[in-house]
């Protein structure tokens, strides 16, 4: 297959966002993009409970305000299973470099979504990402 698709690395994710337009928004576009959403989740309690019986799972897209409490708790939960963190917010924890492979600000277009979780993936597998959309930060510590 010459011009085919590349296999991704990062095919399952779990989407942690409480505003309800914007996860169900996220999700749609990830699904129509080839991911495959595990589940879309409101609460750090839903998102922790999530991550111990998910199976396989690629990454988190994680906001930082919810309504119960930080997803810095599920970032370090996700992390402590060896499950890469993306953090989506307005506002990038302190906490990120050492938890997230990446941070993307919000608000954001679908683009440098897929922008962000590409160049993950590329330092996953030991490459340098090209260019990055201004929106992200990725974190040297990715992989």
């Amino acid at each position: 297959m010459l011009f085919g698709r590349k296999k991704r690395r990062i095919s399952r994710i779990l989407v942690i966002e409480d505003e309800p337009l914007v996860a169900f928004d996220t999700e749609h576009f990830l699904t129509d993009a080839g991911f495959e959403v595990v589940a879309a989740i409101d609460s750090v309690a839903a998102a922790i409970a999530a991550l111990d019986v998910a199976e396989d799972l690629h990454l988190v897209l994680l906001d930082v305000n919810l309504a119960d409490g930080s997803g810095v708790d599920v970032a370090r939960v996700a992390r402590s299973r060896g499950v890469e963190v993306l953090f989506v917010t307005g506002r990038c924890p302190v906490e990120a470099r050492e938890l997230a492979a990446g941070c993307l600000s919000k608000p954001y277009p679908q683009r440098d979504l897929l922008a962000a979780i590409d160049a993950i993936e590329t330092m996953i597998d030991g490459g340098k990402p090209r260019k990055l959309p201004q929106s992200f930060n990725l974190f040297a510590r990715a992989a």
